[in-house]
C-alpha cells in the first residue's frame, strides 16, 4: 500500500500495531487453551503428546490465517488478482489438511503403538472428512481476509481524515491570506478619501489603522481569539469608518459580550460589517448601517442591516467582493452544523443574520 504522506502513516501505525497484537494474542491464546477446558467425559491428566495432538489443528489454522493475512491478501487480493488468490488458497488448504492428517496419525501411533484394527473408512466418509476440514479452513481464510480488509479500511480512513484536516487548514490559511489584503485595501481607500479634506484626522486614522493591522496580521493568525478582543477590534474598525462618512449616513451599534473570554475564530463578523459599509452608504442620499451583536450563553448572534445601494461590478473599486463568499467557506470549515447564516435584500434594505454556537473551552 502506498501512503500519500509518510507522517500520516507514522501517526496511526504504532497504535494500530498494538491493537492488532493484543487481539491476535488473546484470540490465539484462547484457542490454544481449549484442550485444558474440554477433557471429555472421563477427566485425565493432559500429557504432552495429547496436547501436541490437540495443538496441531490450531497451528494449522494459524498457518492458513497468517499466510493470507501477511502475504496472499496483500499480494493478490489488493492487486485485483482474485483467481491467483483463490488458487493459492486452494493449494494451501489441501497441503495443510494433508500435513495435519499425517501428523495426527503419527502422534496416534506414539500413544497406541499397536492400535486394534479398524474397518476401513468408506470413500464417502474420507471425502466428507476432508470437505468438512476444507470448509473450516476456508472460514479461517475468510476471517483473515475480513480482518485484513478492516484494518486496511481503518488505515485508509485515518489517512483520509488526516488529509481532510490538512486540506481544511490549508484552505483556512488561504482564506485568511485573501481576507487580510481585502481588509487593508478597503481601509486604505477610506484613509485616502480622508486626506483630501482633513489631514489631521487622516493622521489619527493611520494610527488607528496600525492598531487594527496589528490585530489582523498577528492575533488573527491564531485559530481562536477571545470574543471580547474580536469585538473590540470590530468597534475600532467601525469608529475608523465613521471618520469619512457624510452627515446623512447614520451608524448604529449595539455590541454586548457577556463572556469576553470565550473563544471564537477571528474576523468572522468583519466581512458582514465591510459589506454593510460597502453597499449601505450613499454619497447623496440618506442611508444607514446598523450593527447588532450579542452573546447569549454559548451563542453569538449578529444582525447587520443597512440601506441597500448595490455597486456596479465594473465601476466598483472598493474591494474584490470576496467577503461573503469567504465567510461562508470559513463557517462551513470551522463550525459545521453549529451555525446559521442568512443574508439577502429585504425591500430597500440588506440584512445579514449570523448565529454561531461556540464552546466555552479555551
Amino acid at each position: 500500500m502506498t501512503y500519500p504522506d509518510e507522517s500520516m502513516k507514522t501517526a496511526w501505525a504504532p497504535r494500530m500495531r498494538r491493537v492488532e497484537m493484543i487481539i491476535h494474542v488473546v484470540g490465539w491464546g484462547l484457542l490454544f487453551c481449549f484442550p485444558f477446558f474440554f477433557t471429555g467425559k472421563t477427566p485425565r491428566p493432559t500429557t504432552t503428546v495429547d496436547y501436541l495432538r490437540s495443538a496441531i489443528v490450531p497451528i494449522s489454522f494459524m498457518v492458513v490465517f497468517y499466510a493470507n493475512y501477511c502475504w496472499l491478501v496483500k499480494r493478490y487480493l489488493f492487486t485485483r488478482q482474485q483467481w491467483k488468490f483463490l488458487l493459492s488458497n486452494l493449494v494451501l488448504i489441501v497441503v495443510v489438511a494433508l500435513v495435519v492428517h499425517l501428523l495426527i496419525s503419527c502422534l496416534s501411533l506414539r500413544v497406541v503403538p499397536f492400535p486394534p484394527p479398524r474397518p476401513p473408512r468408506p470413500l464417502w466418509g474420507t471425502i466428507g472428512f476432508f470437505l468438512i476440514n476444507g470448509v473450516i479452513y476456508v472460514l479461517v481464510a475468510a476471517l483473515s481476509v475480513a480482518i485484513k480488509m478492516t484494518g486496511s479500511w481503518y488505515q485508509v480512513e485515518s489517512m483520509r481524515r488526516e488529509m481532510e484536516k490538512a486540506r481544511t487548514e490549508a484552505e483556512l490559511r488561504n482564506l485568511k491570506s485573501q481576507l487580510n489584503p481585502h481588509f487593508l485595501f478597503n481601509t486604505l481607500n477610506n484613509i485616502y478619501s480622508l486626506i483630501a479634506f482633513s489631514p489631521d484626522r487622516a493622521q489619527e486614522a493611520v494610527h488607528g489603522l496600525s492598531r487594527l493591522l496589528r490585530y489582523v496580521l498577528y492575533e488573527s493568525s491564531q485559530p481562536g481569539v477571545s470574543l471580547g478582543r474580536d469585538l473590540n477590534f470590530l468597534q475600532d474598525y467601525i469608529a475608523l469608518m465613521r471618520i469619512r462618512l457624510p452627515e446623512h449616513v447614520r451608524v448604529e451599534t449595539r455590541i454586548d459580550c457577556a463572556n469576553p473570554e470565550i473563544q471564537i475564530a477571528p474576523l468572522l463578523f468583519m466581512s458582514l460589517v465591510e459589506n454593510a459599509f460597502k453597499h449601505g452608504v450613499s454619497n447623496d442620499r440618506p442611508s444607514f448601517v446598523r450593527v447588532e451583536i450579542e452573546q447569549v450563553g454559548e451563542e453569538v448572534r449578529g444582525a447587520i442591516t443597512n440601506s441597500y445601494f448595490p455597486k456596479a461590478s465594473v465601476s466598483d473599486k472598493s474591494g474584490s467582493g470576496i467577503g461573503l463568499v469567504n465567510l461562508e467557506k470559513r463557517l462551513s470549515l470551522l463550525y459545521p452544523n453549529a451555525y446559521t447564516f442568512e443574508y439577502g435584500q429585504v425591500g430597500d434594505m440588506y440584512r445579514a443574520n449570523l448565529t454561531i454556537k461556540l464552546s466555552d473551552k479555551k
